[in-house]
């Protein structure tokens, strides 16, 4: 089989005009083959998908006609939301890949059709490759489900708004006289990006950094949990800064690192010594690699970064992915920096979150 190059999009600031509108689901791109009888599943960068999700290649037997291929993305819905961070432990599962389908099932959300039959849909515009679509999953049932779509711009900016709390991560954009162009980035997408000022309470090497040159890898970052005793709760990383700044900043970083002797390097919110009650980086202490290691600094400071959202792990909460540094805050107190105000901010506080299974089903199923 030909591999497959899902049509891909191009981050813009503001929803578009004119367009066709559908939201963007943060999961996994999955192209699904039907060919012969035979379902496969495939990534975005050509990794074979099939053996991790056993209960969608089943379902594609029988929702799927023979010569078949589709465009979509796998998501884990639970716990009221779309969960990302879920999603990884259904991947490589080998001979975990049943017992997982049954513990984390998964969602395959479609909204692209390329082939049916002997019919190539690919050079066909948007607007009747989605009529396929709808035709073909007339009588879809989960784990299948087929992608809201309207061409109204003020419906998409209420999805914009309305569903980020349900973890749904934007909005992509698709021009309705367009075909499938394979590789291609003709669509747009429109993300959900917030600033946040966190503290910046160490710091890791890049692994080419010398004693001479102590080039900056990456910041650590965190924010403060509420509480009689406030802990630094670690939400994750912000690196990709330019060689110059990599190396101004090992430096200046340098300058304020807490020695393994230092008096202070056991008072630090991340040292072990301070107890594990919350999400903290590893290698503090120990450590494989030297570039591995976390250093600790003080005083703590604080920047301003962007970043997309946040997403549940095992010890806590982090960020979706690598926050962007803005600038410095040194007109602000640490302690200022609450994990509760960016809890707060993607509804994420409330012990009982708003039911998928309410609002964001009935909408998908319209």
């Amino acid at each position: 089989m030909r591999l497959i190059r899902p049509m891909l999009a191009t981050a813009a600031d503001r929803i578009p005009p004119g367009m066709a509108y559908e939201p963007k689901w943060d999961g996994w791109r999955c192209v699904t083959v039907v060919s012969g009888g035979v379902v496969s599943l495939w990534s975005r960068r050509g990794t074979e998908l099939t053996g991790d999700f056993p209960e969608l290649v089943a379902a594609a037997q029988v929702l799927l006609p023979d010569d078949c291929i589709v465009d979509g993305e796998i998501v884990m819905i639970t716990n009221g939301r779309l969960e990302y961070s879920l999603l990884a432990r259904r991947h490589g599962a080998g001979p975990r890949a049943a017992q997982l389908a049954r513990e984390l099932p998964v969602t395959y959300v479609l909204f692209d059709v390329l082939e049916v039959g002997d019919r190539d849909l690919r050079t066909e515009p948007q607007r009747v490759r989605r009529q396929v679509l709808e035709d073909l999953l007339d009588d879809v049932v989960p784990p299948f489900l087929l992608t809201p779509t309207t061409d109204d711009l003020a419906t998409a900016e209420q999805w914009f708004a309305q569903f980020e709390r349900f973890g749904l991560d934007g909005i992509v954009a698709k021009p309705p006289g367009q075909p499938y162009l394979e590789g291609a980035r003709s669509l747009v997408k429109v993300k959900h990006h917030r600033t946040a000022d966190v503290v910046v309470g160490g710091f890791r090497l890049d692994r080419n950094a010398t004693p001479g040159r102590p080039t900056l890898g990456s910041l650590l970052l965190g924010a403060f949990t509420d509480g009689e005793i406030p802990r630094l709760h670690l939400l994750g990383v912000s690196s990709g800064f330019p060689q110059a700044q990599r190396v101004a900043l090992g430096q200046m970083l340098g300058d304020l690192e807490l020695t393994d002797d230092h008096p202070a390097h056991a008072q630090h919110p991340w040292h072990p010594s301070q107890g594990r009650w919350t999400r903290v980086p590893d290698g503090v202490v120990r450590w494989t690699r030297t570039a591995d290691r976390a250093h600790l600094i003080d005083p703590l400071l604080v920047c301003e970064v962007t970043y997309d959202a946040l997403h549940p792990d095992p010890a806590g909460v982090r960020f979706r992915s690598n926050a962007g540094f803005v600038r410095w805050r040194i007109d602000k107190d640490p302690l200022q920096c609450r994990l509760a105000d960016l809890l707060a901010e993607q509804g994420l506080d409330s012990p009982n979150p708003a039911p998928l299974g309410d609002e964001l089903t009935q909408w998908l199923h319209r």
